[in-house]
């Protein structure tokens, strides 16, 4: 389990179409200045009643699923709002993955740029993990991001990824991370352009030297 091509868990079937960031992390839980903390709001208003207590009938509430890793949900997931905290709720709360037919756009940058794997397969091939992951004593998911396979009990499928955003799964690293891997390229390409363009070098830092010297 601890290799990067390797996602694997408990998968926990969430049959709403739909679910936006909204409901993914509600608004009174956007407060904070940082990222902590937020694995408490994930999904509020469907784990908790209006008092505060638990829904038992929740799919993430029952015994069986209270170890998920991998959400499979309902077309168009993550639509509404940009909210990044939607994403880092979910990680927090111990989701490495989310499978379903579709997602909102941004969310998909969002999760994807975060390292939170997200899966498009089919409807049909939904609805059939769905089953299998809801039968007592169910198969854990498995996802190979190498060979681009999910894969729970004898099903398995394939599912696209493009090249950038594997390659960062592959290598454990984020935009930053992966940006990093190419400095020596970017300074390359800096030096070469201030070589042939110096006067346009450090710009800014040169007027502000300018303007304090009177």
């Amino acid at each position: 389990m601890s290799e990067k091509h390797l996602i694997a868990g408990q998968g926990a079937a969430l049959r709403i179409d739909n679910l936006d960031t909204d409901q993914i992390m509600p608004k009174q839980f956007l407060r904070g200045i940082d990222k902590s903390g937020l694995a408490q709001g994930l999904l509020y208003n469907l784990r908790f009643d209006p008092s505060g207590h638990r829904r038992p009938e929740f799919v993430l509430n029952r015994p069986e699923h209270s170890g998920a890793r991998i959400l499979i949900g309902g077309s168009n997931f993550g639509c509404g709002s940009s909210r990044e905290h939607a994403v880092w709720g979910l990680l927090q709360y111990g989701i490495q993955a989310v499978v379903a037919p579709s997602f909102g756009e941004i969310f998909y940058s969002n999760a994807m740029g975060n390292r939170l794997l997200l899966v498009q397969l089919s409807p049909e091939e939904i609805e059939a993990m769905m089953v299998i992951a809801e039968q007592p004593d169910a198969p854990e998911i498995a996802i190979d991001v190498a060979a681009r396979k999910v894969r729970i009990g004898s099903m398995e499928a394939e599912f696209p990824i493009s090249q950038r955003h594997q390659t960062m799964f592959l290598q454990g690293v984020d935009v930053i991370g992966l940006t990093l891997s190419h400095e020596a390229e970017i300074d390359a390409f800096a030096q070469a352009h201030w070589q042939k363009q110096p006067w346009i070098r450090d710009v800014a830092r040169r007027m502000k030297e300018g303007i304090a010297a009177g």
